[in-house]
């Protein structure tokens, strides 16, 4: 019994603040890199989206607990293969941990594969993954060490009222969802979900913006006593009542990504990040948790560093979300509660390509029949998501518009001159040409360079971003 108690505290207990560590940019910062700005930065904790051997490698003794994660692609063969379970648990943890001194926690079976947005695809396969992922650490020995859990999206469950005791999971996926919780509280192991408010805001124009935040909102919802200031408190605790009322009331629950975008959309701005975050941070840091939930939450930020190659068809903001940008440097002042009174600590010994940019030639001839399929082609193969209305490069003109979408074509391609050569329009420039909140940035050095490899945008997205970005019209 004694030692059933010991394990059970040791799954349960909440150290520091975790990170989400994604890996979608066109180039990366080393693994060691990073590991290095996790330990600078007092992080505990971070979760990752795949089991990839080098950031594994990497995290060896270095006392950060991780969460690997299965992408969704590979649920089908791992639901239809205890065999292929069993490799996979011997290759990407048992490994691991037995040899690297790699603190794994979790597996993440699965990434949010019940959104709406799915139409079901991964329905039939999470659970049988998630069953045999399970038997496949029971068999090596690791299912006291190491738990498996889903990361949902918050949409998997709903109140028919701004109640959160109204909270129950999504009619046409309740029954599964309720076997998904059995089979987590049977096996000691944690619901986990991603809560963001910034897509309440993003997506309701009409949503309360101070809601979003954690500064009190005037017009509370009092839910029998319970008071909800917060658009947070009241997602997480619609949760907990949709467990409550299934007799799963005492699930731990993790809350898998937490965070606020810099960019892409008018709302995703430095100030709003850093307003979300600290006040997020400051609760976190208190051991503050929920009306429902008054414990310390165990959290995840997203993300630690941006994604320059993330799709984007979520909205432009998906390239932004990091505390970081992809060089490593702090976007803005944010204190983690981890004793850096100073802030952020940036990456060390990061090297950056040389100071000089690819921009629109001042004699180029902006009738070209020329220029639209270059901008289209420079943003479909690079991220031209500071472009539009309310982001940080909104303020640009026409001709900065297509100076932007060059030169981040040419850092992508590590600067090639072949990058800078499209046919009467661009030349090279050793004068930066940022201008007022908009940066053009100069890519790093590192050997992760994909060239032509950025995903994201349709065609069609990509064609109706030039023809605006070319006659200046906000969107």
């Amino acid at each position: 019994m004694r030692f059933l108690v010991a394990v059970a505290f040791l799954v349960s207990c909440v150290s520091g603040i975790g990170v989400n560590w994604g890996t979608q940019c066109t180039h990366l910062l080393s693994p060691t890199t990073v590991v290095r700005m996790l330990k600078d930065n007092g992080i505990q904790k971070v979760k990752l989206f795949d089991a990839d051997p080098n950031i594994l490698d990497a995290l060896k003794k270095s006392g950060i607990q991780v969460m690997v994660g299965i992408p969704n692609d590979m649920l089908y063969t791992l639901a239809n293969s205890v065999q292929a379970a069993e490799k996979w648990v011997s290759k990407n943890v048992s490994a691991h941990v037995s040899s690297g001194g790699v603190d794994i926690r979790y597996v993440a079976v699965g990434n949010e594969p019940f959104l709406s947005t799915y139409n079901g695809t991964f329905e039939a396969t999470t659970l049988p993954a998630l069953q045999n992922i399970q038997a496949a650490l029971t068999k090596a020995g690791l299912s006291t060490r190491v738990k498996v859990t889903v990361p949902l999206n918050a949409d998997v469950y709903i109140s028919s009222t701004n109640n959160p005791s109204d909270g129950d999971f999504r009619p046409d996926i309740n029954n599964l969802m309720l076997q998904i919780v059995k089979f987590l509280s049977d096996n000691g192991a944690p619901f986990t979900v991603n809560i963001y408010p910034f897509i309440s805001l993003y997506l309701d124009p009409s949503f309360p913006v101070d809601y979003a935040f954690f500064n009190g909102f005037q017009s509370a919802i009092n839910d029998n006593g319970k008071i909800y200031d917060n658009v947070f408190d009241a997602n997480h605790d619609t949760l907990v009542w949709a467990l409550q009322k299934h007799g799963f009331g005492n699930l731990p629950i993790i809350v898998g990504e937490i965070g606020w975008p810099t960019d892409g959309d008018r709302n995703a701005n430095l100030q709003s990040a850093q307003r979300f975050n600290q006040g997020f941070m400051s609760r976190y840091v208190s051991g503050k948790g929920t009306p429902m939930r008054p414990n310390p939450i165990d959290a995840y930020l997203f993300s630690f560093i941006d994604e320059d190659n993330k799709s984007i068809q979520p909205g432009n903001f998906e390239r932004h979300w990091g505390l970081f940008y992809l060089d490593g440097q702090p976007k803005y002042q944010l204190n983690l509660g981890t004793g850096r009174a100073n802030g952020l600590v940036a990456a060390s010994g990061v090297e950056h390509l040389e100071k000089k940019w690819c921009v629109l030639k001042p004699s180029a001839n902006l009738n070209s029949d020329q220029l639209a399929p270059s901008v289209s082609y420079a943003c479909q193969n690079a991220d031209c998501t500071s472009l539009g209305y309310g982001t940080s490069c909104g303020n640009l003109d026409v001709k900065g518009n297509i100076s932007y979408a060059f030169n981040s074509y040419y850092q992508v391609n590590d600067q090639m001159d072949s990058a800078c050569k499209f046919p009467g329009l661009s030349m090279i420039t050793d004068k930066d040409p940022s201008f007022g909140t908009c940066k053009f940035r100069i890519m790093i050095q590192t050997d992760s360079a994909e060239l032509n490899a950025m995903v994201g945008s349709t065609t069609t997205v990509l064609m109706a971003l030039v023809v605006l970005l070319l006659c200046n019209v906000s969107f």
